[in-house]
Parts: structure tokens; C-alpha cells; sequence
């Protein structure tokens, strides 16, 4: 036991708190109730992190009724890293998304996604923040269709790692009324569109309605031939809340708008949404959705829905509030 501890005490200093932990605080929390003893911060840092793994496994032999062996897997991170110091603050998110489902040797990904944030303010006045951003989004790996294609064809290749990856920077105004919520509004955002996979340029064919690949069509936004696109004089809204709903209870949702000012007509929607139900110590529910409206991905609104029971750890060195934490307090998750 006291070994464990000096374990788990070495992994939070590496992890969380290379430099310390809170500058009012002496603990890290581990799954809101455990704490382990930390040297005191002078850094003005504080970090979090909340990982799951969730796995779902069926098998038939012989049976009757029918049925396809099957094994699900998947894996969830998001973490956070404050440093906050006077009227500056900067705040850096990460979330991650990743699984894979297979069924008769054939392995599909059910889940992937990667969104990095960064923001720096500076306040300006009691609810109001002037700050500059970076948000990055991408896949780790390959993703295909497997449907409406040719009969000679089982699989089109239709995204990749930076196929596409998009980078937008943004500056402006941020109204944040209390510890959950925040709106940022950037009337200056400038957003590249990277394609470093000229192999997920697919069309749909006009006769047969089957996908194929090809060369000249164009991808993501991005013109045939070109690996990247530029919209620069471009406007962009950003809400944030991360609350818990009740004790054991939480959300964390995240909505976008972007466009062009010379394309007001195409305005870029993004709905990004965990829902964690706490079942135990270290095990809970998961709902998850992610819904993007882009004309230069699809002329349809685009779902990415998620729901999981599994393994949970969290790490957390935020700070405690001096009135004890009620259910409705801010999580010290993405923001």
C-alpha cells in the first residue's frame, strides 16, 4: 500500500505537475476522492486530466439464433493545463478520441478525433477578456465508407491523418459571467485547411449515386492539385460550458461558428458534447456527440455519436474553492 502511493505520488509530479501544483494547495486529487501530497507551486499552473477505456466483446459458437463474433475498443482523453497570473491567463485543452470496431477480421473505426486549444487573455474588466486563440482539429488515422460504392470495391479511403487538419487563429473579445461559461467572439480569423493525402479526393457519380476516387474533384475545400487552403478575413464565435449537472453528473459541451466574410451564405456549424454519468470509483457512462455542419465537407449535416460504459482515471490539480464544492461548480475539464 505504501508503495502504491509512492507510485501514484511520483506519476502525478510527472504528469500534472512538473512544476508544482496549486500555488494555494499542497494535493493533487485523483478521481475526486483520493489525494497525494505534492510540493507546493510557485508557477501559477494548474492541470487535469481524465482518461477512459471502454471495451465491449461478443463470441457465438454453434448458436442457433445467429450471430457475428465481435470486439469493440476505444479510448478517451481530455486534459487541461491553466496558468493564470494577475489579468493574464492561459488556457490549453486537449481532447481526444479514438476506437475501433471489428467483426470477421474486418476492423472499422467507430470513433477518432483530435481538437487542440489554446487561449491567452488578457481581462479588461470584471466579465470581460481581450485574447488570442489557436484550434486545431484532425483524425489519427484513416477513415473510409463502405457503402455506395462499386461491386468490385469493399472500401474508399475518404479522410487521414492531416487529411484534413484545420488551424485557426483567432483574436478578440471573450464574456465569461461566471466559472462554467464562456463566449469568445473573433472578428478576426484567419482558418488553413490542410490535405497531405491527395488519395481522399472522392466524388459521387451523378448516374449511379456510387463513390469513387478521383484525382480532380475537390476535397475539404481544398482546389485538385493544392495541399492547402487559406481563409483569411474570416469571423468566428465560440461558447463554452463545463458544469457538473448534479454530484455524480457532468457536461461539457463546446459550440462553433465560423464563415467567410465574402461567403456569409456558407456558415460553418460545430457542436461538440460529453455527457459522464459517474457509476463508481472508477467506473462511468459516457455520451458523446459531435455534429458539424460544413458545405466544403458535405452538403448534409454530419453526426459522430458515441455511448460507452467503462474505465475511468482522473487527475486533477486545480485548486479547491474555499466554500465547499457544490454540485453545480465548474469541472476542471476543457474550456
Amino acid at each position: 500500500m505504501q508503495l502504491t502511493k509512492k507510485i501514484l505520488c511520483l506519476f502525478t509530479s510527472w504528469l500534472c505537475l512538473s512544476h508544482a501544483v496549486a500555488q494555494d494547495s499542497t494535493r493533487a486529487i485523483t478521481n475526486f476522492k483520493d489525494t497525494v501530497a505534492v510540493k507546493v507551486d510557485t508557477s501559477y499552473w494548474q492541470r487535469s486530466f481524465s482518461g477512459g477505456v471502454n471495451f465491449n466483446q461478443a463470441s457465438f459458437s454453434n448458436w442457433s439464433g445467429g450471430g457475428v463474433n465481435s470486439i469493440a475498443v476505444g479510448g478517451v482523453v481530455a486534459a487541461r493545463a491553466l496558468y493564470e497570473k494577475g489579468k493574464t491567463s492561459w488556457d490549453n485543452t486537449a481532447d481526444l478520441q479514438l476506437g475501433y470496431v471489428s467483426q470477421l477480421g474486418n476492423s472499422r473505426k467507430a470513433a477518432d478525433q483530435i481538437m487542440l486549444i489554446s487561449v491567452l487573455g488578457r481581462k479588461i474588466a470584471p466579465r470581460w477578456d481581450l485574447f488570442v486563440s489557436g484550434t486545431f482539429n484532425t483524425f489519427f488515422a484513416a477513415g473510409y465508407r463502405y457503402d455506395k460504392l462499386p461491386a468490385d470495391q469493399t472500401s474508399l479511403k475518404v479522410s487521414n491523418f492531416f487529411a484534413p487538419a484545420q488551424f485557426t487563429f483567432a483574436s478578440g473579445l471573450a464574456y465569461k459571467p461566471n466559472d462554467w461559461f464562456a463566449l469568445r467572439l473573433s472578428p478576426i480569423a484567419p482558418r488553413v485547411t490542410f490535405l497531405a493525402d491527395q488519395s481522399v479526393r472522392v466524388r459521387e457519380d451523378a448516374i449511379t449515386g456510387l463513390y469513387v476516387f478521383d484525382p480532380t474533384q475537390k476535397a475539404y475545400g481544398v482546389d485538385p492539385g493544392k495541399s492547402s487552403r487559406v481563409e483569411w478575413l474570416a469571423f468566428q464565435l465560440q461558447a463554452a460550458l463545463n458544469r457538473n449537472l448534479s454530484e455524480n453528473v457532468s457536461i461539457n459541451a463546446r459550440y462553433q461558428i465560423f464563415t467567410e466574410y465574402s461567403h456569409l451564405d456558407n456558415i460553418n456549424h460545430r457542436l461538440d458534447l460529453i455527457l459522464t454519468a459517474k457509476i463508481s470509483r472508477y467506473l462511468n457512462t459516457t455520451f458523446g456527440l459531435i455534429a458539424l455542419y460544413n458545405r466544403d465537407f458535405s452538403s448534409e449535416l454530419q453526426i459522430q455519436q458515441t455511448l460507452a460504459i467503462g474505465l475511468s482515471y482522473n487527475l486533477s490539480s486545480f485548486r479547491k474553492k474555499k466554500d465547499p464544492v457544490k454540485p453545480t461548480d465548474p469541472l476542471p475539464g476543457r474550456f
